[in-house]
């Protein structure tokens, strides 16, 4: 018993003479042992300038001012960390062992540079964490690098530039906070970063399941959201690092995000309309080693919206190149048009929208995408189908309209938006088979012509807003109408009673067919050979319709009761003015007049006509005549009397034979 508390009044010895000896240390000491086991571990020199303090609580270590740790070799960014102060603790009795347990780090206010050389390796790349190969010491031998350990380390307020090399960008973010954890040496790892900027605040956290294999060019699992006021994303999958690729589910869920824009030092307001939120994306991802990227099993979300996609993106050019196929089962698009389906177009008695397009996001990617949608809600007429594609080139884009189904008809061409140098739109489009009533009803709430359309068009124009591009509308086209109605009026009757009376509901006029040929010029149409055929009438038009200013002056000119033998009919011109959600209609009486007069003038020059050639041909009888009688009549050979012109010829040839002596008169009786 006696030797047993002799043992334990040694040992109680021992430990009181080891503390003491640990708190005579100096605490340079401590804190210049740490920077060298750090420099040994990492290959990177730690540089301590400022005052150091002693910490023995929670753990042994310093507080030290005035730190800087060295970037990669060559590098022209200058250091990687410059901090005005930092807490490190280790785990001494680790220490001793061989073994780095840094069991705190904390660096208030510091600068971060992370940079990214041209062959895409990182300055965050350390050598030796978490590898156990051998390192050559200050004797030339080599020796094994002692594994790290990091409870906590915490960096507050710090300034983050990221320089990417190989991509040419250079970014700094401002008041950036970084957690990061890593208990076992080489093992799993949690980080948390937090950006507190222009009154925002906004967190990424991520989980790896082993920084050893991360470093050393293994894929790992990985686990990542990001979240900001309004917007918040998730990715769940695995990672590499040499080179760069990733490949697991993504997700995104934004409903504003002018919060994190501003988070990200951008001005401006919320750039995402109202229908178009909350704004999701959701799928399979693969950041490929090349580094294209690719979306499976994609769902992009616009407001109610539902897109399918399956989509590559390179990034090899001077812009990112986008191929895939988009597709929906339907679209609503009311909440961008302003529309409503059965109403009328927005444009209407008020003009067409003088606000500004914005056309730069056609600049942002080149793309080559095939479109396949379902029925689509325009909010001014029901699409049924749609196949086509889209292609963008430096900032024109081009919608190749392959087929697109809509009132009974079809239609097909091609829609161009270019941007390159201001905004301009054009196309051709063929229109095939389309219910009038239907279409125009739907789209600009006209209800007064039915029957089925078809139509080749080509066009242009030019200008920032929608009214800027109808103003200046240049092309030409042709529309064929089959038969149908014009409601709302009855030629027919007003023809007959010479009154404009025979107007609105349950009037209408049946018509066969109606043709037409135009031209546009700086925003107004211009027709002179529209042509409708109906029974016991007819109607020809010609006139301006105003596209910019969505004005009519056009004039038609009916023709009832035909006579089928001679095309004697009436005509009364019809004159409609005014705006096409308006229109006015009124008899051309003037124009009647002039008619009336003109029609007239042409029946007297056509009896003026018929009278100068019967004097002519009187005329031509008594010349005749009289020339017979000159002359002296004849009988031919066989006994029919000559004509003057016979006579004539006959004595011309007689004298010209006595000239040349070739014909003897007969001689005289004796």
């Amino acid at each position: 018993m006696r030797l047993i508390i002799r043992l334990l009044g040694v040992v109680v010895v021992l430990v009181v003479m080891a503390v003491a000896a640990l708190f005579l240390l100096p605490a340079e000491r401590i804190a210049n042992l740490a920077a060298r086991q750090f420099e040994a571990a990492t290959g990177r020199s730690l540089t301590i300038s400022g005052d150091v303090t002693p910490t023995f609580w929670p753990v042994l270590g310093a507080r030290v001012e005035g730190v800087t740790l060295a970037n990669i070799a060559g590098s022209d960014a200058g250091p990687m960390l410059v901090a005005d102060s930092v807490d490190l603790g280790v785990d001494l009795s680790a220490l001793i062992q061989g073994n780095l347990v840094v069991r705190r780090f904390e660096a208030r206010s510091p600068q971060i540079v992370l940079e990214r050389d041209a062959s895409g390796v990182g300055n965050w790349m350390f050598a030796g964490i978490g590898d156990q190969s051998a390192a050559t010491t200050e004797t030339g031998t080599r020796s094994a690098l002692p594994p790290i350990s990091l409870d906590r380390a915490q960096i507050e307020g710090a300034s983050l530039r990221y320089i990417d090399r190989a991509a040419g960008t250079d970014v700094t973010v401002q008041g950036v906070s970084i957690d990061l954890t890593m208990p076992e040496s080489g093992g799993a790892a949690t980080l948390r970063i937090s950006l507190d900027r222009n009154g925002q605040t906004g967190e990424i956290n991520a989980r790896l399941g082993s920084v050893s294999a991360l470093l050393a060019g293994d894929v790992v699992a990985v686990s990542a959201s990001i979240s900001a006021d309004g917007a918040q994303g998730s990715f769940e999958g695995r990672l590499g690092l040499e080179p760069v690729a990733a490949e697991g589910r993504l997700s995104i869920d934004i409903s504003r995000l002018g919060p994190a824009l501003q988070l990200a030092g951008a001005e401006g307001g919320e750039p995402i309309p109202g229908a178009a939120r909350p704004l999701t994306l959701g799928g399979q991802l693969t950041l490929a080693p090349a580094g294209s990227l690719h979306v499976r099993e994609g769902v992009l979300g616009i407001g109610s919206n539902r897109l399918r996609l399956a989509l590559d993106t390179t990034f090899d050019g001077d812009r990112p190149n986008i191929a895939g196929q988009i597709s929906a089962d339907t679209l609503d698009l009311t909440g961008f048009t302003g529309g409503e389906s059965g109403g009328s177009a927005s444009g209407g008695a008020t003009g067409w929208p003088t606000a500004r397009i914005d056309a730069s996001a056609l600049a942002l990617a080149n793309a080559q995408i095939g479109l396949t949608l379902g029925p689509v809600n325009t909010g001014f007429g029901m699409i049924d189908s749609t196949r086509g594609s889209l292609t963008i080139d430096r900032a024109r884009a081009v919608l190749g309209i392959n087929e697109i189904r809509a009132f009974d008809g079809t239609l097909s061409g091609e829609l161009v938006a270019n941007n390159r140098n201001g905004l301009s739109v054009g196309g051709t489009v063929a229109l095939r088979g389309v219910s009038l009533l239907a279409a125009l009803r739907q789209a600009v709430g006209f209800e007064r012509l039915s029957g089925t359309a078809s139509a080749d068009l080509r066009f242009l124009g030019s200008g920032q807003s929608v009214d800027a591009i109808m103003r200046s509308l240049e092309g030409q086209g042709t529309i064929a109408f089959g038969a149908g109605e014009i409601l709302g009026f009855d030629l027919a009757a007003m023809l007959r009673n010479l009154d404009a009376s025979a107007l609105g509901a349950g009037n209408s006029t049946i018509y066969e067919s109606i043709g037409a040929s135009f031209t546009m010029a700086n925003g107004v149409l211009t027709n002179s050979d529209l042509r409708l055929e109906a029974p016991l009438l007819g109607v020809g038009g010609n006139g301006t319709v105003d596209l910019g200013n969505q004005t009519l002056n056009y004039r038609v000119t009916p023709e009832a009761m035909r006579n089928a033998e001679t095309g004697e009919a009436l005509r009364v011109p019809l004159l409609i003015t005014g705006p096409w959600s308006a229109p006015r209609y009124r008899l051309d009486l003037e124009g009647l007049a002039e008619q009336r007069l003109a029609e007239e003038r042409a029946r007297l020059e056509a009896r003026a006509q018929e009278e100068v050639q019967r004097l002519q041909d009187q005329a031509r009888s008594r010349v005749e005549q009289e020339l017979a009688d000159r002359l002296g009549g004849g009988t031919t050979p066989e006994g029919e009397a000559q004509t003057p012109e016979d006579a004539l010829r006959d004595q011309a040839r007689d004298g010209l034979l006595r000239l040349l002596g070739g014909r003897q008169e007969a001689p005289a009786n004796p």
